[in-house]
C-alpha cells in the first residue's frame, strides 16, 4: 500500500485547534449515513400517507377511517334503550354472547362463584335459590350494581353494557347444571321461571 493510500484511509487532522487540541476528521460509516437518510425519506413518505404496506389498506389514514367506520357500524347495531327480560333470554340462545359471557365469568366471577358456578365465597348459581333474585333482570341489576357489603364489585363501572348482559346470560345458563360439591342453597327459592326458557341446558 502506498503512503498516499494509507493517508487516505487514516483520519486526518483538521486545520484548527482549541487550547492545543486538534480534532480528527473522522467521518461516519457509509452504512450509518444510508440508514440516516433512509429514515428521513421514510418519514416524509409516512407524513404524506403513501406507505400502503405499513399495516393493511392504503395507508394509516385509510386504516383509521376503516376502523372508525367499523366502530360506528357496531355502535349502530348495538341495542338501544333498557335491556329487557326477553332480550336477556335471547342472549342465552346466542352462542357468541355465551362465549363472551363465559370468558368474562371465568376471568372475573369464578374466583367467588367457581368456574362451574357451584359457589365459593359467592353463592351457588346453579340451583334455584337466590339471595338477590334469580330472574334475568334481577341478575342484571345485581351484576350492574354489585353487592359492596359482601365484596361484589359494581361491575357496570368495569364492564361494558354488552359484556354485563353476556355474563348475565351465561350465569343464567348455568342454572340446573349440577356441578360436583356445590355450595348449599342460600336465599329464596325462585317460584316461577321466566316465560321463555334458555335454548340449552347448560353453557356451551
Amino acid at each position: 500500500m502506498s503512503p498516499d493510500e494509507k493517508d487516505r484511509k487514516e483520519p486526518l487532522l483538521l486545520d484548527h485547534n482549541y487550547d492545543g487540541i486538534q480534532e480528527y476528521d473522522n467521518p461516519l460509516p457509509r452504512w450509518w449515513l444510508y440508514l440516516f437518510f433512509g429514515t428521513i425519506a421514510y418519514s416524509i413518505l409516512y407524513l404524506l400517507n403513501v406507505v400502503p404496506w405499513l399495516g393493511t389498506g392504503k395507508g394509516r389514514l385509510a386504516n383509521y377511517e376503516a376502523e372508525m367506520a367499523a366502530a360506528h357500524a357496531r355502535q349502530a347495531a348495538a341495542p338501544r334503550g333498557p335491556m329487557t327480560e326477553a332480550a336477556l333470554l335471547a342472549l342465552t340462545r346466542d352462542r357468541t354472547a355465551l362465549a363472551l359471557g363465559r370468558e368474562i365469568f371465568v376471568g372475573k366471577c369464578a374466583p367467588c362463584h367457581r368456574e362451574d358456578g357451584g359457589g365459593l365465597i359467592g353463592p351457588n348459581l346453579t340451583d334455584d335459590t337466590w339471595i338477590h333474585g334469580g330472574r334475568p333482570l334481577e341478575m342484571l341489576k345485581t351484576v350492574n350494581d354489585g353487592v359492596p357489603a359482601k365484596g361484589m364489585p359494581t361491575w357496570s363501572q368495569v364492564l361494558k353494557p354488552n359484556e354485563v348482559a353476556a355474563v348475565v346470560a351465561y350465569g343464567y345458563s348455568l342454572r340446573g347444571t349440577h356441578p360436583p360439591n356445590p355450595k348449599p342453597p342460600e336465599g329464596t327459592k325462585l317460584e316461577t321461571e321466566p316465560s321463555a326458557a334458555p335454548g340449552s341446558s347448560g353453557p356451551p
